[in-house]
């Protein structure tokens, strides 16, 4: 759902408490082999030798071109086993891009159907959460999972990990046990004030926490140096796909960056809004809305590069008004 008491009742929640997410509609492909790390290596910009055993890694996946595939969170049980959790849209994309580059002995399975997937985000997360489990959650540290955690009954995997801003967890479970675990939840966080969230709360959540989202800050015409991704980009590395043409483009300087901004005048910005700075468009507003923690008008931009100057004044044509706006610092908000 897009929401259940209300979008901003919702962001509030999971800011000062805590929200239950449905995001089982990610995909979810396991890779495995004796070469899934070369394999790995090859097909993800950032550099997964670095990761140990029930340790997780964010990563763009690019086109030979330098535009991005997908952004997609690499999960390692060991050497010869991954699994690779991808934005929704893209599953059937990222699959047939892993199969068209398949090399040694590996193999790939689109196993979305396998996995529900909830998500508890906000300060008293791990409390909620550990009512119903025996497992010290107090061990699993930011971008860490253990695998066949006892939840009241329910087997699952649990990483801390999210798309909020705030500390949480992400349970990946059966399918048909996760209706059930979604009531036990609740009821585990009723007096902590967990509250249901749907996919609006999480989209003000992610815009203010400045995490991406795909088809907006990144795209196929969107490189990781453009989108603010850099430090997931191990040129070092060795050769992966899309190496040469980012080389290329670090090597000429970004003609474009990605930006944040705040709306010093009354108005919501959205995407592709266009912003100009002395008269010349200068880019386009790649998210935008209204900011329930900070209470202002925020959005991100891709713009000309040599314009991308914190603190400098820049205006968006908001359908025919021209809404005067301040380049900011990203992340908007951080966690306290």
């Amino acid at each position: 759902p897009l929401q259940y008491k209300g979008i901003i009742e919702e962001h509030t929640a999971v800011r000062k408490d805590a929200g239950l997410f449905d995001v089982s509609h990610m995909g979810e492909i396991s890779i495995e082999g004796d070469d899934s790390i070369s394999f790995l290596q090859r097909i993800i910009t950032n550099d997964v030798s670095r990761l140990g055993p029930y340790q997780i890694m964010y990563s763009p996946i690019c086109y030979p071109h330098g535009g991005i595939v997908d952004d997609v969170l690499i999960y390692k049980y060991s050497d010869s086993k991954f699994l690779m959790v991808t934005n929704a849209a893209n599953t059937l994309k990222d699959y047939n891009w892993l199969l068209k580059n398949i090399s040694g002995n590996v193999k790939i399975e689109d196993v979305s159907k396998d996995f529900a997937l909830l998500a508890i985000q906000g300060p008293k997360a791990e409390r909620i959460l550990s009512r119903i489990t025996d497992y010290d959650l107090s061990k699993v540290r930011f971008f860490r999972f253990v695998d066949k955690v006892n939840i009241d009954g329910i087997e699952a995997m649990v990483s801390r990990t999210g798309y909020t801003g705030e500390d949480g967890f992400e349970i990946y479970l059966s399918p048909e046990c996760a209706p059930l675990l979604w009531e036990k939840l609740l009821h585990a966080g009723k007096d902590m004030n967990l509250m249901a969230a749907g996919l609006g709360a999480r989209d003000t959540l992610r815009l203010e926490a400045a995490l991406p989202l795909y088809g907006n800050e990144i795209s196929e015409d969107i490189t990781p140096l453009e989108g603010g991704l850099q430090r997931f980009v191990r040129l070092t590395k060795g050769d992966f796909i899309g190496r040469d043409s980012l080389m290329e483009r670090q090597d000429n300087k970004v003609q474009r960056k990605l930006i944040g901004c705040e709306i010093l005048d009354r108005g919501i910005i959205r995407q592709g809004y266009k912003v100009f700075k002395d008269d010349k468009e200068i880019g386009y507003i790649t998210s935008g809305g209204h900011s329930p923690s900070l209470n202002k008008s925020i959005g991100m931009a891709i713009i000309d590069a040599k314009y991308a100057c914190v603190d400098q004044d820049v205006y968006i044509l908001a359908r025919k008004r021209m809404l005067r706006a301040r380049i900011v610092g990203l992340p908007f908000y951080k966690k306290t």
